[in-house]
């Protein structure tokens, strides 16, 4: 099965998944508005399927990293997340609100599948030299992803309709579910795997983000990052309007930065060990923070500049966490890594959001120079956790060392586990092994 799955494969199918998950947000809100004729309950309905990630995906995770075919699970997740998004759809107008919010908020505990959950099997498709720019490409898939998905709900929604946006946004999710269904069986999966419970697995995997430092800075300073994405994305109502002259050409704004990040990325493939991931990370959050500071004076011309650079800051952020994961995890915890940092993002993005919102009405430039602190803050918080050595340019002797170290990590922890007596001498430390 592994030889044949390939990467094109692989990332159509996140294409798919992806961009029918950046479409149902902005579908649902239309369809809500549309159906129960309410901006507070279209808003309540987009809130409801998203605060839930942050519980769903450590759990999730967790239940991957325990199944032998991972994909057939990440496939019927898929399935749930479709039915989900009908489910709310047929219920808006017909049963109680409360009882639709109910639903939108069970449909979120899934949401993580979609972004984490999948990015979590790659070293599974590709391996050894190649991952470096597989994962580089996998990011691509989410600037992608955010570029298509708002335009398709929009577009759809003119035409034929919100309802009918909801469904194509279902649709697209449902035709990731082969590339998910054939994705490679886990090999050897231990039986350290079938005896524990899941919620030592879970307790496991948040040790794990804690106890290693390249694991925890990343998370830290991506989640702090999204903060201040949302508080962004929360002022890019009025900025249209009252920059760019409409309120709906706010859209243009984050589809802007979706192709910035995404040529940005692009680049970042060709040249995937040029630097460090970890040092990536909290250079991208300096120029997200220089960006959203040279968007507070509201020029036309800097606006969109500063839009263009914010892209570039969270493109190449987003291929370097993934990397720092992909080195970092456990192979065994790996699936719950991934789903619980996505989970911390997607809450550190609502959170931002909803703080910048009554800010902004009070005064805009004030909300962008917050969340210029915030990204400001985002880089510094890299420098908290304390390290030994902190990566940085990787040179042309280190660059080879740098390529194979997944490898050599994941051989490590499988000795390790193989011989636990050996584990305080030879093996992995005790967070990659707890």
């Amino acid at each position: 099965m592994e030889r044949r799955y390939s990467l094109r494969c692989y990332l159509a199918g996140a294409v798919a998944a992806r961009a029918g998950d950046e479409m149902s947000g902005p579908a649902l809100m239309l369809a809500g508005f549309t159906l129960a004729g309410s901006t507070t309950e279209a808003s309540s309905l987009l809130a409801g399927i998203t605060i839930s990630a942050a519980v769903g995906g450590p759990v999730l995770g967790a239940i991957l990293d325990r199944a032998g075919r991972p994909g057939r699970l990440l496939a019927v997740a898929l399935v749930l997340y479709a039915a989900g998004l009908g489910t709310i759809l047929v219920g808006l107008g017909r049963l109680p609100f409360a009882v639709t919010i109910l639903i939108a908020v069970v449909t979120g505990l899934l949401g993580p599948a979609l972004s984490g959950g999948w990015t979590a099997q790659l070293p599974r498709v590709v391996t050894g030299d190649g991952l470096p720019r597989a994962n580089t490409l996998d990011s691509m898939t989410f600037s992608a992803a955010s570029l298509a998905g708002p335009a398709l709900a929009g577009g759809m929604a003119e035409v034929l309709g919100a309802p009918t946006a909801v469904v194509v946004s279902a649709g697209l999710i449902g035709l990731a579910l082969p590339a998910a269904w054939m994705l490679p069986a886990r090999p050897g999966r231990g039986r350290r795997l079938r005896t524990t419970s899941v919620t030592s697995d879970l307790a496991a995997g948040i040790r794990v983000i804690i106890r290693k430092p390249p694991l925890a800075r990343a998370t830290l300073t991506s989640v702090v990052s999204c903060a201040a994405q949302g508080m962004l994305t929360a002022c890019i109502a009025l900025l249209g309007e009252r920059v760019l002259g409409g309120a709906g050409r706010g859209a243009m704004l984050l589809s802007c930065a979706a192709t910035s990040a995404l040529m940005a990325n692009a680049v970042l493939a060709r040249f995937p060990r040029l630097v460090a991931p970890d040092t990536v990370i909290w250079v991208s959050a300096l120029v997200q923070a220089a960006a959203l500071a040279l968007a507070a004076p509201g020029q036309p011309a800097l606006l969109i500049v500063a839009v263009v650079m914010v892209g570039i800051g969270e493109g190449p952020q987003l291929a370097a966490l993934f990397a720092v994961r992909h080195r970092e995890a456990p192979e065994h915890l790996r699936g719950q890594i991934f789903t619980t940092g996505a989970s911390l993002k997607i809450t550190g993005f609502a959170l931002g959001a909803s703080a910048a919102g009554p800010v902004a009405t009070w005064s805009l430039p004030s909300a962008l120079a917050l969340a210029a602190s915030v990204a400001v803050l985002a880089a510094l918080a890299f420098f908290v956790i304390p390290s030994a050595a902190r990566p940085g340019l990787l040179t042309e002797r280190s660059a080879p060392a740098a390529s194979g170290r997944v490898t050599d990590r994941a051989a490590a922890e499988a000795a390790s586990r193989a011989c636990p007596a050996d584990q305080g001498r030879t093996g992995p430390s005790s967070a990659g092994c707890p």
